[in-house]
C-alpha cells in the first residue's frame, strides 16, 4: 500500500468517528441579535472518491432503505463498505460568480445563501440554497444530513455591528458516482471537490492579499483611502490553496474564458512606490490566479479540520496583518501578549463570530451566547470544546490592530515632516 493510500485509509477512519461524534452532538443554536434578524446557512458536502483498484460496479447502500435504522448505524454501515475504505474523502467548494458590488464576489465559498421567510429553519436554508446554487438535491436518498458546525454572528469589517448569523451543515453523499450538477450562471462560475487531505496538509497554506484602506477610511472619505493606501499596503490574511481532483465550469459566465493577463514592465518610480507600500509580490501573474479558500469559509473549514488528524488546522493559520513592514512590526508587537492569552483561552471560552472581522466573545454584547461547553463532550485536537476556534484567537485582535494602523500612520507622517525638516536645512546650508 503506498503512503498516500494508508494516509487517505486512515483519514477515512478518522471521518468516521468525526461523523458519528458530530451527529451525537450538535452545536448549540445562536439566536439571531436584536439589531440584526438576518441568518444564512452552507452546506458542507462529503463524499467518497472510490480508489481505481476498489471502484464499485454500483453501491446498493441508501439511507432510506435503512427506515429503522438510527444515524448512527447508517453512518456506520456506509463506512462499513470495502470502497469507503479505500477511498478518499472530499468536500465540494464554489466559485461564486464575479459580480459588482458583491462583498464576496469570485470568492471560493461552500453553496448557501440568505434565509427566506418561507424557509422552515436554517438548515432547510441550507438544502434549498445547494439545489439552486450548483443542482445537488440534499433531499436525495443518497444524501445523508450528519450534523452542524459552530455557528456564528458575522459584523461589518473592524466594526461591532452584526449582519447575520452564519449556520453551516455538514452533508454526506453515500454513493460512488454523482448526478451531473446544474450551476446557476449568476451564483457560481464553477464548483470544485477538493481531497481532505489536500485541506490538511501544511504545503497548501498560503496567503490571500486584500485592499483594506476603504474599510479604515470610510469616515474619512476618498483622500483619507488614499492617504491609508500607500500607508497600509494589503493585507495578509491566511488562506488554503485548493487543489481540486475535479472541477466544473459554468461556460456561460464571462470568467469562463478570458484574455491572459499580459505582465506590463514596472518602472523604477513605480517599483519604489510598491516597495513603499509593501507590495512587493504585485506584478500580474500570467494566467489564471490560484483558487484560495479564505476569510469566513476558511473559518468554517477549519472547525471541521482540527478534529481531523493531525489535529493542527488551528496552529496553520495564522493572525491578519499587512505588507508593510513598519506596520507588521507595530501591529506584531502590540498584540504580542493579546495572542498569547486568547491561545490560552482556547478549550474554556466560547466565540462565535467572522473570522475576517471582529471578535464577539460571549458575555459582550446583545447576543450573548452563554454556557455553550455546559454538559458536551470534549473534541479533538487543540480547541477541544464546543467553540469557533478562530474567533477565539481574533477576540480583541481587530481592536489593537486598527491602533497599530493608526500608530504606523502618525509614525509615517513625523518621519515624513523630519525628513523634509533635514533636506531644507541641508540646502540652506549649502546655497549659503
Amino acid at each position: 500500500m503506498s503512503h498516500t493510500s494508508e494516509f487517505s485509509t486512515n483519514l477515512i477512519s478518522s471521518l468516521h468517528e468525526t461523523l458519528i461524534d458530530l451527529n451525537r452532538h450538535p452545536y448549540p443554536h445562536v439566536p439571531s441579535p436584536e439589531t440584526c434578524k438576518k441568518r444564512a446557512s452552507v452546506a458542507l458536502v462529503l463524499r467518497i472518491r472510490p480508489d481505481f483498484h476498489y471502484w464499485p460496479p454500483h453501491s446498493r447502500f441508501s439511507p432510506d432503505s435503512q427506515t429503522t435504522a438510527s444515524p448512527i448505524d447508517i453512518i456506520n454501515g456506509f463506512f462499513d463498505q470495502e470502497w469507503v475504505r479505500r477511498g478518499d474523502a472530499e468536500i465540494v467548494f464554489i466559485k461564486r460568480a464575479a459580480r459588482g458590488g458583491d462583498r464576496w464576489s469570485s470568492h471560493s465559498a461552500f453553496p448557501g445563501g440568505k434565509r427566506d421567510t418561507e424557509d422552515e429553519n436554517d438548515k432547510e436554508v441550507a438544502i434549498r440554497e445547494t439545489l439552486e446554487e450548483i443542482g445537488l438535491d440534499l433531499k436525495s436518498p443518497n444524501a445523508l444530513y450528519i450534523g452542524n458546525l459552530p455557528e456564528r454572528v458575522v459584523s461589518t469589517s473592524w466594526g461591532k455591528v452584526p449582519i447575520m448569523v452564519l449556520c453551516p451543515f455538514v452533508f454526506l453523499w453515500t454513493q460512488p458516482d454523482m448526478p451531473p450538477l446544474k450551476l446557476q450562471p449568476t451564483e457560481v462560475a464553477s464548483t470544485h471537490w477538493v481531497p481532505l487531505r489536500v485541506l490538511l496538509s501544511p504545503s497548501t497554506r498560503t496567503f490571500e492579499y486584500v485592499d483594506v484602506s476603504d474599510r479604515f477610511a470610510r469616515r474619512g472619505g476618498r483622500m483619507m483611502k488614499l492617504f491609508l493606501k500607500p500607508v497600509l499596503g494589503k493585507m495578509r490574511f491566511s488562506a488554503i490553496r485548493l487543489l481540486p481532483s475535479e472541477t466544473l465550469h459554468c461556460a456561460s459566465t464571462a470568467e469562463y474564458f478570458s484574455q491572459p493577463v499580459q505582465s506590463n514592465k514596472k518602472s523604477w518610480g513605480s517599483w519604489v512606490y510598491n516597495l513603499y507600500k509593501g507590495n512587493t509580490d504585485s506584478t500580474p501573474l500570467i494566467g489564471e490566479k490560484p483558487l484560495l479558500l479564505w476569510g469566513l469559509t476558511l473559518g468554517m473549514l477549519a472547525d471541521l479540520l482540527e478534529q481531523l488528524p493531525p489535529h493542527n488546522a488551528i496552529e496553520l493559520w495564522s493572525h491578519p496583518t499587512f505588507t508593510s513592514p513598519d506596520v507588521r512590526w507595530i501591529v506584531t508587537l502590540i498584540t504580542h501578549s493579546l495572542k498569547q492569552r486568547n491561545v490560552a483561552r482556547l478549550g474554556s471560552n466560547s466565540t462565535v463570530v467572522d473570522n475576517e472581522t471582529e471578535a464577539v466573545a460571549s458575555g459582550e454584547g446583545s447576543w450573548y451566547v452563554s454556557e455553550l461547553t455546559n454538559n458536551k463532550p470534549l473534541r479533538k485536537g487543540k480547541n477541544k470544546t464546543q467553540t469557533y476556534a478562530v474567533g477565539v484567537m481574533l477576540d480583541g485582535y481587530y481592536d489593537l490592530m486598527r491602533k497599530g494602523v493608526w500608530i504606523a500612520a502618525v509614525c509615517r507622517v513625523f518621519a515624513t515632516v523630519v525628513f523634509i525638516v533635514c533636506m531644507v536645512r541641508r540646502f540652506r546650508r549649502h546655497r549659503f
